[in-house]
């Protein structure tokens, strides 16, 4: 780790990554962040799966594996052996949290389940993160974020009024998955200060999307409200979405308060609007949303993106651009915001790859170890944490229970 790792608040806990894809290893990215000490189990020969997802490759390493690994050590060790299952024992031993996403039982075949784990390691926390649950029926089925999204609800609210469903371009369920984990073992930590004691962590993807459906959920529990796709738009606010610009680029702007509406219409050269009756609250705008949006939308098409972002700055309205990958890592806020971290990797070379999004006043966020090589530091872990001697790693290795 760097030499600033100390200073993390994490810096002295060990995690213990059996986790693979996204969301699990994004969760312990973060730990990773934090400055624990991340130690990911991958399976000898092929690692984690997005190890192969591409391209983009860069070199023979897939951008997509190096996204959420940053901050990790790699050991590739087969934990269906029975020296492999000692290993994954004696780390689990020396570590302050386990974070697995096997299907529900996988672990438990091999005598790595929690029930066994807390045996020898009665302080470790130990969080599970499956598809739709550690039981239950669906628990058997497997997790992938898009099923998921679409049976928590989200793909039915997301996409074009009359269109068809439409998937985030990001894997936001299994991304949000990982930061309820995170925050679920940060909390475990603290309340271990307190009793001394481990406990399980049960975090699904399926009780994740529900829970964020937030106030479309409530909505329907409520009052019963069945809810709708709006593009860009939002069901409870109008305007706030996003209008074609002269240049065919996009403008989100929101007028979430009366006051905002108003200085929207004065920046459209269109006062009339906010006193017309229709849209004097947002009550009258939410009901006659048709004719308003239709009649900003024609507006806005009258000039480009530059000639609006200059109108609107300084506005105090929200509003901003559609962007694209490189005018979003252009952005001079990103830049400062330390969103692009530079890397050295030991094949990839130079890489760059997107920032923590927390920042720390104790320590830089800056600086990170670059994503591993399958097993690159199985030997160092087996030295380091566990005392393994030379002769017994070289054995290990000669009967391919490690890769190193």
């Amino acid at each position: 780790m760097s030499a600033g790792n100390h200073l993390r608040p994490l810096c002295g806990y060990r995690v213990l990554d059996m986790t693979r894809v996204l969301a699990g290893p994004y969760a312990t990215m973060l730990l990773g962040d934090m400055g624990a000490d991340v130690i990911k189990v991958e399976k000898p020969g092929c690692g984690d799966d997005t190890r192969s997802w591409g391209p983009p490759f860069v070199k023979s390493e897939s951008c997509y594996f190096m996204a959420v690994n940053r901050n990790k050590r790699s050991i590739a060790v087969d934990i269906k052996q029975p020296k492999g299952k000692d290993i994954i024992r004696e780390i689990a031993k020396k570590s302050d949290v386990l974070i697995e996403n096997f299907v529900p039982g996988g672990l438990d075949k091999l005598q790595l389940g929690y029930e066994d784990l807390r045996k020898i390691a009665p302080s470790l926390i130990y969080c599970s993160i499956t598809g739709y649950g550690s039981d239950g029926p669906l628990a058997k089925r497997a997790g992938y974020d898009v099923v998921a999204a679409a049976m928590g609800g989200l793909l039915s609210i997301t996409g074009h009024e009359d269109g068809e469903p439409v998937r985030v371009g990001v894997a936001m369920t299994d991304i949000a998955t990982g930061l309820y984990a995170h925050g679920a073992i940060m909390a475990a930590i603290l309340q271990r200060q307190k009793t001394g004691k481990g406990q399980k962590i049960d975090c699904n993807l399926l009780s994740t999307q529900v829970a964020v459906l937030s106030h479309i959920g409530s909505n329907y529990l409520i009052a019963g409200k069945e809810a709708n796709k709006w593009g860009t738009g939002h069901e409870s606010i109008v305007p706030y979405q996003a209008f074609k610009t002269l240049d065919d680029g996009y403008l989100v702007v929101g007028g979430g308060n009366d006051q905002q509406f108003s200085s929207v219409c004065k920046i459209l050269g269109m006062t009339n609007l906010s006193k017309d009756g229709r849209y004097t609250s947002n009550k009258d705008r939410v009901k006659n949303r048709r004719s308003l949006v239709a009649t900003i939308t024609k507006r806005i098409l009258e000039k480009t993106m530059s000639e609006w972002l200059e109108a609107f700055e300084g506005s105090g309205v929200p509003y901003g651009p559609v962007n694209s990958m490189q005018e979003t890592f252009s952005n001079p806020q990103v830049i400062h915001n330390g969103m692009i971290q530079e890397v050295d990797h030991p094949v990839a070379g130079k890489i760059r790859i997107p920032g923590p999004a927390v920042k720390f006043s104790s320590h830089s966020s800056n600086e990170c170890i670059a994503p591993p090589l399958l097993g690159q530091h199985t030997e160092q872990v087996l030295k380091e944490v566990i005392d393994y001697e030379d002769a017994t790693i070289a054995q290990l290795q000669k009967e391919q229970i490690i890769n190193k």
